[in-house]
């Protein structure tokens, strides 16, 4: 059942994840997380090193979809001026929001790798999806309100999945 919660990776921030390693491991497209993963939660736009990680998926033939629980607003304002596809109430962790990404993307699932910041969000569904998933550490400490007993239960279970060995944070080049 915990496994449910464990990352196929954990890494430092999404700047780890190159599109070299992503076409290495046979991956063409990313979902994306876009609070604590991309930018803080309470950021309205990208910053120069999003978007220089966007244009290097892009020139890699990339594909990326931002993926938010957020509103219609608040990730419209951030993607839109990106010219990235993005998905809004996505539901996470449902199942059905990660299909509505990857019909976006139009690639397979095993063609597609989930970013994100939460493991009761993003690493749950991507995996009850059947799609990799890679952890990130959140961006900043601070969350909105409603994320902040997820953070307390996420502990826990990484705690766990440290204590049994399951999973070591590392860069996504040091296998």
């Amino acid at each position: 059942m915990l496994n449910l919660f464990l990352p196929t990776k954990h890494v430092n921030d999404f700047l780890a994840i190159t599109p070299e390693i992503l076409k290495k491991e046979g991956k063409k497209g990313v979902i994306i997380d876009l609070d604590n993963t991309l930018v803080p939660w309470n950021v309205n736009e990208a910053t120069p090193e999003v978007k220089d990680w966007l244009q290097k998926m892009k020139d890699h033939d990339i594909k990326v979809i931002i993926f938010s629980n957020n509103t219609k607003e608040r990730v419209t304002i951030f993607a839109e001026p990106l010219d990235t596809p993005y998905v809004y109430y996505a539901r996470k962790p449902l199942k059905r929001g990660f299909k509505k990404a990857i019909d976006i993307l139009d690639l397979n699932k095993e063609d597609v790798v989930v970013i994100g910041d939460q493991l009761l969000t993003d690493i749950l569904g991507g995996n009850r999806a059947g799609i990799d998933t890679i952890l990130v550490v959140p961006i900043v400490e601070s969350d909105a309100k409603i994320t902040q007993f997820n953070r307390k239960m996420e502990r826990r279970i990484l705690n766990h999945f440290y204590r049994k060995g399951k999973l070591v944070r590392r860069d996504v080049n040091n296998e």
